[in-house]
């Protein structure tokens, strides 16, 4: 398998199963999955780095227990459309992650995720920042897998 576009993802995948929508940071993996049904994405964890084999497993681990059959990984695009060191990183993980396993991946256009999901839970959830620090991955994985989600429903 390879990296593929979003709008091959339903034919490469099975029905009704879940899929893993990742936010890539320097430190940590946020980490959200969606129902069977890929209508709704919801945060699962958040996965602190340490070898990419060790990260690996985890997110394997983590797809394999809700029975995940695809994965999104946001690539934060710059604001111009152009790509920069973050999204060659993003596609670099995705590259190593294939070598490992055979699970089909797309990318979701990340632009201003973490911005909106901090502006939300500041705004809305009054967080502190040390709170929001423990959750903001997760939340922007799941703002990018809801976004992939409803691109694919509008097929």
């Amino acid at each position: 398998m390879a990296v593929i576009d979003l709008t091959e993802l339903p034919d490469l995948t099975p029905k009704n199963t879940p899929l893993v929508g990742l936010d890539l940071g320097e430190k940590t993996i946020g980490v959200a999955v969606s129902d069977a049904t890929r209508f709704v994405a919801s945060p699962l964890e958040l996965i602190r780095k340490t070898k990419f084999t060790d990260d690996a497993g985890a997110l394997f681990k983590l797809m394999e227990s809700r029975h995940a059959s695809g994965l999104v990984i946001g690539l934060p695009v710059n604001m111009d459309g152009t790509e920069g060191a973050r999204c060659q990183s993003n596609r670099a993980f995705a590259r190593n992650l294939l070598r490992l396993r055979d699970v089909p991946i797309a990318f979701w256009d990340e632009r201003m995720s973490t911005m909106a999901v901090n502006r939300m839970l500041v705004g809305e959830a009054d967080m502190t920042r040390a709170r929001r620090a423990d959750v903001v991955d997760k939340m922007a994985a799941a703002w990018i897998l809801q976004g992939a989600l409803d691109r694919l429903r509008n097929l």
